[in-house]
């Protein structure tokens, strides 16, 4: 397989377009085409320009747009039973969207001929036949998506090979075979890919799978394996049902594990590139979704843990630098010591973990846990319990009180503030008091939590949040359930999660943004990098 050269050929913008809940306007499509790009794919199938306006208006932008690697492809189907090609509008569409690349699928299962189509077979050979035919006729590089093929091949075995020499002996350039309802098993997609691989040894074979039976990725590296030039996919595998072969898995294991070059870009962009489509799309990435998501170089069990720290690949099957990616060790109850000493000993040295103060700082851990908390993802709040008990000072402030008041409709509509927030605290001994208003009580409340302690610790005034999550931790009590509260906070310099737990949202809130503001001002009192 190494030295091998297989083509990625990304229907994002049009197959991935047909995935529930998923509309990309122009600007995003635009924007989808230069990560592609930049990424290094073969082909784009930017959509069917003869299916809406938007389509169309999308590929007259994209014909003065330069791209350094990818190639645009139009996406229609063969003509229509009872029209000929110069009359078919779906055809003539091909060609206004002045590409030179154009796909077109056409039936290669006889059920769908004669049970949807409703024609004979001979006459849905004579579709793809003229179809392609025409297309050749008008200059256009030619895939031929052969959909339903491996159903066919399992039914009818000798009627699907019939459609792909129909569209071989009228000029298609690559036989695509389409598992369209993406129930086979990666073994039978091997068997006919081989087959056909070997019928046509002449013309350039690709898969596209979809993911129904959990099997697309699976099927399509059989499909390479087969000998398959081509994989066609989505990015994030997002797609109609259950979604398409996913890309951004395929890369990288075509890339790392079966030494195929696939892209012409940087591998190690793989993950930017799929966060900002995801961003452009509107959806998360998995945290499970390989080499890719949050949790894919994730660990939190201690043994994990302790193995990671002594060799990374004791338990990480690439490096996550290779796709873009990082390495993230969870504090939780069971991770062992192992991460709790390498988070102690950014802030105190000299310590073992049979140190009294380690093993009081488990109990915390465990003591907190216990309460709700989870510092897996909010690792900074457990770094300001390490702050105060391994470096014991004076509290920077003392909250004594906080108010918050909303009101419907809005007291000013202008600004759409709805909620005030009152804080009075205590620092240095000095009492202090601020007010705030906010759109909800949360922003009040933050507003008016540093505005009290701004003129003492006027750092504070470049911290800002960048997020902020609730879920709710068991919903047997309903609106009285516990809830978990995690913010992202920076200061333009670095960025830091914590975390509230309670009953009421607005204290475990306060809890969390109470958490934000220490750790800045502990990491302003300790931290020598910007000094």
């Amino acid at each position: 397989m190494a030295g091998r050269v297989v083509e990625i050929f990304d229907s994002t913008l049009r197959d991935g377009s047909q995935g529930e809940g998923l509309s990309f306007s122009v600007e995003d499509k635009l924007r989808i085409v230069d990560e592609l790009d930049a990424l290094g794919v073969a082909y784009i199938e930017a959509g069917n320009p003869g299916s809406n306006v938007k389509d169309l208006t999308f590929f007259q932008r994209l014909a003065t747009r330069h791209l350094s690697n990818a190639r645009i492809v139009a996406f229609g189907s063969t003509r229509r039973h009872g029209v000929s090609c110069d009359e078919d509008r779906n055809l003539a569409s091909l060609l206004e969207a002045d590409v030179e690349h154009v796909a077109i699928f056409g039936k290669s299962w006889d059920f769908q001929v004669t049970g949807i189509l409703k024609i004979t077979l001979e006459e849905n050979l004579e579709l793809i036949s003229s179809s392609v035919a025409w297309l050749k006729g008008h200059g256009r590089t030619v895939f031929f998506d052969a959909e339903h093929f491996f159903d066919g091949w399992k039914e009818n075995r000798e009627y699907a090979i019939r459609c792909l020499r129909a569209a071989v002996d009228a000029g298609a350039d690559t036989l695509v075979l389409c598992e369209t309802r993406g129930g086979m098993l990666p073994d039978e997609v091997h068997e006919a890919v081989s087959e056909v691989v070997g019928l046509f040894p002449h013309v350039p074979v690709a898969i596209h799978a979809h993911n129904d039976s959990g099997c697309a990725v699976a099927s399509s590296l059989m499909a390479v394996k087969a000998g398959a030039v081509q994989v066609q996919g989505t990015l994030l595998g997002i797609g109609e049902r259950c979604g398409n072969a996913d890309l951004s898995t395929i890369i990288a294991d075509l890339e790392l594990k079966m030494g195929i070059r696939c892209i012409s870009g940087r591998l190690d962009s793989l993950a930017q590139t799929c966060r900002t489509v995801a961003a452009l799309s509107n959806i998360n990435i998995a945290s499970s979704t390989p080499y890719i998501g949050s949790s894919a170089f994730a660990h939190k069990g201690g043994m994990h843990i302790d193995g990671v720290l002594k060799d990374p690949s004791s338990f990480e099957h690439v490096r996550p630098e290779q796709v873009g990616s990082s390495r993230r060790l969870l504090m939780s109850e069971v991770s062992g010591r192992a991460l709790l000493m390498k988070r102690i000993e950014r802030i105190r040295s000299g310590l073992t973990k049979d140190s009294p103060q380690v093993v009081r700082l488990i109990e915390i851990l465990k003591s907190k846990e216990a309460e709700g908390y989870q510092y897996e993802g909010a690792e900074n709040s457990f770094d300001v319990i390490i702050y105060k008990e391994l470096l014991p000072c004076e509290p920077f402030f003392t909250f004594v009180h906080y108010q918050t008041i909303g009101s419907l409709p809005y007291a000013d509509p202008d600004s759409g503030t709805s909620h005030t927030a009152l804080v009075k605290a205590r620092v240095r001994g000095e009492s202090a008091i601020a007010g705030a208003e906010g759109r909800g009580p949360v922003n009040a409340l933050d507003i008016a939590l540093r505005s009290v302690l701004e003129r003492f610790y006027p750092s504070l005034r470049s911290v800002h949040l960048t997020d902020y999550k609730v879920r709710v931790l068991e919903g047997s009590d309903a609106t009285a359930s516990r809830v978990r509260v995690l913010i992202d906070s920076t200061d333009g310099y670095d960025t830091w999660s914590t975390i509230g737990v309670s009953s009421d949202i607005i204290k475990a809130s306060f809890l969390a943004l109470s958490d934000s503001i220490e750790y800045k001002l502990f990491k302003d009192r300790y931290d020598t990098r910007r000094r």
